[in-house]
């Protein structure tokens, strides 16, 4: 007798075979109790996940003689028929190679006709996204009315290849990807039956090959047979048929990696070599393992069984930041491999890009779980010097804030160095006629200092509403004999009302003693009122945040790699009152 491949001989006869797809299973399992199966359902999903298989179930769930149930006997002729693929009611077209007109009409002209031997006569039309247009067109209006004793069962890989009006006529249901888990069980499941022994870390190896299709586990099974003779399934076995011996060595390409040690990494380059392995399948691989990496990083509580065990005490080593830089790398290595000179000189590249890209060598690795996310960002030096500060009169503090770092995306730089206060020495004593009676804060003849003593002044007077926007638009002049003169920026001058001069005439009183308070709206080159200050400032702060990005070497390193650019109105200062 031939043999019969496993993918055959294992697939699933009844609705409770069928692996992962329980929410298809449900729903139809209810239509056909109730013996209200739509017309005409549609069954999408990759191969290999059962969308034959289910159209093969309904069949004899329609058609088994006990009567319409979704528990069909599968002893009866009917059933037998169904499951050896040569019930007549049954007719399976690959649309692929029947893809026209009168390929469609002749299915519509047999349609009419009753069943030979069953109560329904089932139409499978594998990937059906495959029909031209026509043939679709041909197709509504049976899909739409079918007769009675007809039912259509469509199955595409690329439901998004089909007409919205086939869709619309379709009751859809979509099979997911099965689990590696669940394709290792299945797999462990059946060469326990078949009475061959093998390691767990054997079939998992195939569970990952599968990529999501149980069928494509089993074709690998079948193969994995033959490669070991019969005998037992090792994993070293199944990496050398499968051409993944390389996996073993990327973990310590990534612990090379992680303790920056360029001989280390060279080692384990030369046994990736060595085995002669798919290199754009290992940067998978490698994009696979750093994604595991920054899973238990940030969700620690996502550990699984079939993780390999070094990958904790590298999630706890690795910054978070790396672990994302270096993902970014490999699948832009990937991307980028097919341009190489040669695939292993693509993927050694892409290696050494995360040697020599580390946002910071000297910060310590952020611990796994870390709500942080990168590594600790040093306070500013303008912290301390705000808290010096706070301890001084109000306007008796002249020195500017310290510019904040600059800040765009997640690139953080270091903050620019404060400008130095003037000191006391520096401030000119008023001259001989001036009035004693204001203290000296007010009394300098520098204009730079004045200006910087009445900006801190003026936002310590308790002035609110348009009066403080009027006084922030007033610029020192001069004082004497007691009198205060003020140049308004003649911009501004429609602030200007008596009772809003008598309001900061009242507050200068309050915290200067007896003055009077005389303001002109006149333009003054040279001064700067507090308002006009701040709005230099913000200018300023914009400017070095922009210079700091532009030299800042991680960016520098991503414009020479790959191309980036700093797009246009992206940066922002770090507001320093926040940070």
């Amino acid at each position: 007798m031939s043999y019969l491949a496993l993918a055959r001989k294992w697939r699933p006869r009844r609705f409770e075979d069928v692996r992962g797809q329980g929410h298809v299973v449900k729903a139809l399992t209810h239509a056909l109790d109730a013996d209200r199966l739509h017309p005409a359902i549609l069954l999408t999903g990759t191969r290999g996940v059962g969308k034959t298989t289910l159209a093969r179930i309904i069949a004899k769930g329609l058609n088994c003689q006990t009567g319409v149930s979704a528990n069909p006997c599968g002893i009866c002729s009917t059933c037998k028929e169904v499951n050896d693929g040569r019930f007549v009611d049954l007719l399976e077209i690959d649309a692929a190679s029947n893809t026209g007109v009168d390929n469609i009409r002749e299915v519509i002209d047999n349609a009419q006709y009753s069943p030979a031997r069953g109560r329904y006569k089932v139409y499978l039309i594998d990937e059906v996204h495959m029909l031209s247009k026509g043939a679709f067109n041909a197709l509504l209006k049976t899909l739409e009315e079918p007769p009675p004793h007809v039912k259509f069962i469509l199955a595409t890989t690329d439901p998004q290849k089909l007409p919205i009006t086939v869709l619309s006529r379709c009751l859809q249901f979509n099979l997911k990807r099965l689990s590696v888990a669940m394709i290792r069980d299945n797999l462990g499941d059946i060469l326990k039956d078949e009475a061959v022994e093998f390691e767990t870390a054997a079939i998992t190896e195939l569970a990952r090959a599968a990529d999501g299709s149980m069928r494509d586990g089993l074709s690998l099974l079948d193969q994995a047979l033959v490669f070991a003779g019969g005998g037992r399934l090792e994993a070293l076995g199944i990496e050398e048929m499968l051409g993944t011996g390389g996996r073993r060595n990327l973990l310590d390409v990534i612990d090379a990696l992680a303790a920056h040690d360029g001989e280390a990494l060279l080692a384990a380059l030369r046994r990736l070599e060595e085995s002669a392995p798919d290199f754009q399948a290992l940067l998978n691989d490698l994009a696979a393992a750093l994604q595991r990496i920054a899973m238990l990083q940030l969700l620690p509580g996502s550990g699984d069984e079939d993780d390999d065990p070094r990958l904790a005490p590298l999630a706890e080593r690795l910054a978070v930041d790396d672990v994302q830089l270096w993902y970014q790398t490999a699948v832009l290595g990937r991307r980028d491999l097919p341009y190489s000179p040669d695939p292993r000189l693509g993927f050694e590249m892409t290696v050494l890009r995360m040697f020599a890209l580390r946002l910071d060598d000297s910060a310590p690795a952020a611990p796994a779980g870390g709500s942080g996310g990168g590594r600790a960002v040093a306070a500013p030096a303008a912290a301390s010097s705000r808290a010096a500060a706070a301890d001084s009169p109000p306007w008796a503090s002249t020195a500017p804030a310290a510019a904040a770092a600059p800040r765009s995306g997640n690139i953080r730089m270091p903050a620019t160095a404060p400008k130095p206060a003037p000191s006391a020495a520096a401030v000119a004593a008023p001259p001989a006629a001036a009035s004693t009676s204001v203290p000296a804060p007010l009394a300098s003849a520098a204009p730079a200092s004045d200006a910087e003593m009445w900006h801190a002044l003026v936002d310590t007077l308790g002035l609110d509403g348009m009066t403080r926007q009027f006084a922030r638009h007033c610029a020192w002049l001069s004082q004497e004999a007691g009198v205060l003169r003020f140049a308004l920026d003649p911009r501004a001058k429609h602030l200007q009302t008596e009772e809003r001069r008598a309001a900061v005439e009242a507050a200068l009183v309050a915290r200067l003693g007896a003055l009077s308070l005389v303001v002109e709206p006149v333009a003054v080159p040279g001064q700067l009122h507090p308002a006009a200050l701040d709005e230099q400032k913000v200018i300023d702060r914009q400017r070095d945040a922009e210079k700091a990005i532009e030299h800042d070497p991680v960016v520098t390193s991503f414009r020479t790699l790959f191309g980036a650019t700093v797009r246009a109105g992206s940066i922002q200062p770090v507001d320093p009152t926040t940070h």
